[in-house]
């Protein structure tokens, strides 16, 4: 069996693979598109495709694809075979440059909010050179961007690539003011930590809800779930074990490099979290993680839930996004160093960071939008929807010092004293974490809270990538024109701290109480649901800095909103569908039967002698009777509810329906199911219960 360090990347065709296939000459020439994004000429691109090939047959692949991520948030290959007809009669396996470069998927199909005619089905991958191709089964994928025949984004990948142009331009003019003139390019990186459930696939294949929507519609609590704290870094059991070592294997062979893995604080919820990388490969990255994690789940008998909120009452999941900056030398731009207060490079950086995450908050918190993830922000186990930002207790005491112009005295290191003498002291570090956080300094980076754990990690990315360059910007061009550089830059840090000080949060963000605070004194976005957000894509000052930035056209950004709205009204519609066909034909008559079984067993009972007392059944006939016919009136009103989305004459007029209709109908259906679950025999009830699902795996 091969070794770990064997295995890694043996399905990539990545920088080793390309250093031996490759002439020294179209080797240097691919690296210093990758590196500095220069021109791809087509005799390198045929040199390349070639050499991808012959690596790609020799390890068992007989078809390509372009493999690339549309706006269904999953992602897309159509496969086409290496194979092209000899003039004798046989075969030979061919793949050109221009195969490479380009692709011709039917976009027809895929989501696009406008931009296309239904008629006009022609749409273009395009290689993405900056992030290797591999294999998957027995197919080269190759990592592409997806447009429109008109030249429009119909993807995620695109922005993403945008936005990250866009944040390097604007940092090299940066640090080109503070002389560094070799720095060739600065790009953001990321660290995506990924929570999921595992679940009894036999169990979960008799739940109608799990299956047409990936989270439970009813369900009453169970006696025991995560009061105890006692699965959060728990054992890890034997079948949930085997899952994750073939789980490291697939992911290491494809160059993924998954670092960290536990179990999470809900029962049957873990986590896996990889090493950072450059962000558009994080991306691609963490789509394959997800399939992965669903493909291996199945070989073990289990089902791998991704929605943000699978279980109502218990943790829902989150996928924590940590990003940072860094040259091409290796230099982390947000690295305090040991004296932060005279690291004015970082101090500026910092404060971009910090009036972007102010000035585009409705930005951030559009980037997590989506029905699944609307039910677990603010639930006292993710950031709420209010978006704030954690610096921590030394960076605090910086800024503080810079605004009012007074001496910082720096943070002393507290030796840690554990008072037994064989463990070793150490250093606390100058500032705690703080889990409560939308937007946490933590060290060198940021962690960004707020994704839900099915997003795509790219829309959160493009949005902060974006939003810090416009501030880089800003600052680029006032600097640039500034007499004294250091006094432009002292007032201009000084300015930033008091405009968007309001922004910075270093307390509980699951108090109400911060709530209050932040939308009443501080004024601060509160925008709790997706159809509360997303209209504000559209707003002048959004448009205006994301079109001048060039990560999206006018139209683009139109699309996203139809398209975002579209998503949230299917899936509460299915949703709801869903919710209504199981209390009719599996919870009603399920109760019905056993409210039968109990008269019929009051009546034995009564023949038997009829001085015997029938007072538990009598009133256990009572409740389930008055259940079944609140059930039944609930699953009308719901289903009168999604009838009535005929008449919205919009996408926003239906979104906000369902928000203000629908999901209450939905909570109103599920209130008397749970009830009837609790009085109903387990024999009788129709499908697993919260308490088999997550305790089932073993």
């Amino acid at each position: 069996m091969a070794s770990v360090t064997e295995q890694f990347g043996s399905l990539v065709f990545d920088d080793r693979v390309m250093k031996a296939n490759l002439s020294a000459k179209v080797y240097q020439s691919l690296k210093k598109t990758i590196d500095e994004g220069a021109g791809l000429d087509l005799s390198v691109a045929n040199a390349v495709a070639t050499a991808m090939k012959d690596w790609a047959v020799a390890n068992g692949a007989t078809h390509y694809t372009h493999w690339f991520q549309p706006l269904t948030g999953i992602t897309a290959e159509k496969h086409d075979s290496f194979i092209s007809p000899a003039p004798d009669g046989r075969i030979i396996m061919e793949f050109s440059g221009k195969e490479l470069i380009k692709g011709e998927p039917d976009a027809s199909s895929f989501p696009s909010g406008g931009l296309r005619a239904t008629f006009e089905a022609r749409g273009y991958t395009a290689w993405d050179p900056t992030s290797y191709a591999f294999i998957k089964g027995k197919t080269l994928c190759i990592p592409t961007a997806f447009c429109s025949y008109g030249g429009e984004a119909l993807d995620k990948k695109t922005p993403l690539l945008r936005s990250m142009e866009a944040l390097n331009k604007q940092a090299l003019r940066i640090l080109k003011l503070f002389g560094n003139n070799t720095v060739k390019c600065v790009r953001t990186s990321v660290g995506p930590e990924q929570e999921y459930f595992l679940v009894d696939k036999d169990m979960y294949d008799k739940r109608r809800d799990l299956v047409y929507t990936g989270r439970t519609l009813f369900g009453a609590k169970p006696p025991k779930g995560q009061e105890m704290d006692d699965h959060y870094f728990g054992v890890i059991k034997p079948r949930v074990a085997a899952f994750m070592e073939e789980l490291n294997d697939e992911l290491w062979k494809l160059g993924i490099l998954a670092k960290t893995e536990h179990n999470e604080v809900a029962p049957a919820q873990h986590e896996l979290a990889p090493i950072y990388t450059t962000t558009n490969i994080a991306t691609d990255h963490n789509q394959l993680t997800m399939e992965i994690m669903q493909k291996v789940a199945t070989k073990h008998g289990l089902v791998c839930l991704l929605h943000e909120k699978p279980f109502a009452g218990v943790n829902g999941s989150g996928k924590h996004n940590n990003w940072s900056i860094a040259t091409d030398a290796g230099v982390n731009l947000l690295s305090p160093g040991e004296t932060p207060y005279e690291n004015a490079q970082f101090l500026l950086f910092l404060c971009a960071v910090i009036k972007a995450v102010d000035d585009y908050q409705d930005l951030l918190r559009i980037s997590v939008a989506t029905a699944g993830n609307d039910h677990r922000l603010g639930a006292n186990e993710a950031p709420p929807a209010v978006v704030s930002m954690f610096l921590g207790d030394e960076l605090n005491a910086v800024l503080e010092a810079i605004e009012t112009d007074t001496p910082y005295k720096g943070a002393e290191k507290t030796q840690m004293k554990l008072g037994v003498d064989v463990l070793p002291n150490f250093s606390r570090d100058t500032t705690d974490r703080n889990r409560t956080s939308p937007f946490a300094f933590t060290g060198n980076k940021f962690e960004f809270r707020m994704l839900g754990s099915s997003n795509s990690i790219a829309c959160a990315n493009i949005m902060l990538n974006s939003a810090v360059a416009e501030s880089l910007k800003i600052y680029a061009d006032r600097l640039e024109a500034a007499d004294d550089f250091e006094t432009a830059l002292h007032e201009m840090i000084r300015k930033t701290i008091k405009d968007h000080k309001h922004i910075i949060f270093n307390g509980n963000g699951y108090d109400d109480a911060w709530i209050k605070e932040a939308t009443e004194k501080r004024g601060l976005c509160n925008y709790r649901t997706t159809p509360d957000c997303v209209p504000h894509l559209l707003d002048k000052k959004n448009v205006d800095m994301l079109t001048s930035q060039g990560v999206f056209t006018d139209a683009e950004l139109k699309s996203r909103y139809e398209i975002t709205l579209e998503n949230y009204c299917k899936t509460v519609v299915i949703e709801a569908n869903t919710m209504a066909a199981m209390a009719k034909t599996e919870i009603l008559p399920a109760v019905e039967a056993y409210t039968a079984k109990v008269a019929k067993s009051a009546a034995a009972k009564k023949a038997l002698d009829g001085t015997l007392a029938c007072a538990y059944e009598k009133q256990l006939v009572k409740k389930l009777s008055a259940l079944t016919d609140t059930i039944a009136a609930k699953t009308e009103e719901l289903e009168k509810a999604v009838l009535a989305l005929a008449n919205t004459e919009s996408i926003g007029e239906e979104a906000d329906a369902i928000r203000d209709s629908v999901l209450v109908k939905m909570s109103e259906l599920r209130v008397p199911c749970d009830a009837a679950e609790t009085l109903t025999a387990k024999d009788y009830w129709p499908f697993p219960t919260y308490g088999d699902l997550l305790f089932g795996v073993k």
